[in-house]
């Protein structure tokens, strides 16, 4: 099996999200527990195992290193930059690709699009005591904020968390605790935190989920596509639009994740994208 460290959502080396990607070419994934002890081994938030089924048709399982989840944005973009950086596949070709949150599709390049999954509002979380216990585990107030978390799914539900402003999201130092603890009684992966900058992007966004092993991400596909549906719902964004999110600015790796969301015919239709770079692979022994 070949195994690459990629950087996604950045157009530089040592930039944006990193996760490993493992290329089987035509042959089955190993078992579970193989696939878990080599995410643990390669120690990123998520490592996407990838079997090709036909020329353009791919089986995509994400692993972080304590757990399989069923949809990984940025393990995705790193998938297929690195099968078009490879040759495997050609700028603008689509693909089919399988997950465990069904099947999608992707256009490949030196920018990777990829769709996500049918967006799903779960809850509003309008209750003053999960509020209060919401906000005191990332350390601020959600009073005059105008905006009720909500949990939001395009995959992976994660809670979509209206901060004030940007200079309090990058204050935020969650109890990771818990965090963990709510995620896991909600039923969900992370905490979204976001903020309005009014400096050219959609948003300023932190990822926490520790009770996946990873306490906070650089850049996550799913969650800032939860977060273009949310935005949509409370009509903070117009029919159809184009996102631009930018994070991990508190990890000192800035993401860039782009999407694009529209609806027809009442179904809403969102793409996640950005590109990536390789800055290391060899072979699994």
């Amino acid at each position: 099996m070949k195994y690459y460290i990629v950087d996604a959502f950045t157009d530089q080396p040592f930039g944006g999200n990193p996760a490993g990607v493992v290329l089987l070419g035509n042959l089955a994934f190993p078992d579970d527990k193989l696939m878990l002890q080599i995410a643990a081994e390669l120690r990123y938030s998520e490592t996407a195992f990838v079997r090709q089924d036909a020329e353009k048709e791919f089986s995509i399982r994400y692993f972080t290193p304590v757990d399989e989840v069923e949809l990984c944005g940025h393990a995705t973009i790193a998938s297929f930059g690195t099968l078009f950086q490879e040759g495997v596949l050609k700028e603008g070709e689509r693909c089919l690709y399988h997950t465990k949150a069904g099947g999608l599709n992707a256009v490949v390049g030196q920018k990777v699009m990829m769709q996500m999954a049918e967006p799903q509002l779960i809850q509003i979380l309008d209750d003053s005591q999960l509020l209060d216990e919401i906000y005191q585990a990332v350390g601020c107030s959600h009073e005059s904020l105008g905006l009720l978390p909500q949990i939001v799914s395009t995959g992976l539900p994660d809670i979509m968390l209206p901060i004030g402003d940007v200079a309090t999201l990058h204050a935020l130092r969650p109890d990771m605790e818990a965090v963990a603890r709510i995620t896991r009684r909600l039923q969900t992966v992370s905490f979204h935190a976001f903020a309005f900058g009014n400096d050219g992007y959609t948003a300023h966004v932190r990822d926490f989920a520790p009770l996946y092993g990873v306490n906070e991400e650089s850049a996550t596909g799913t969650a800032n596509a939860a977060l273009s549906y949310y935005l949509f719902v409370n009509k903070l964004i117009s029919n159809p639009s184009q996102c631009a999110f930018l994070q991990g600015e508190a990890m000192r790796r800035p993401s860039v994740i782009a999407t694009t969301l529209e609806m027809k015919n009442g179904v809403c239709d969102i793409w996640v994208g950005g590109e990536s770079r390789i800055v290391a692979k060899g072979e699994l022994l």
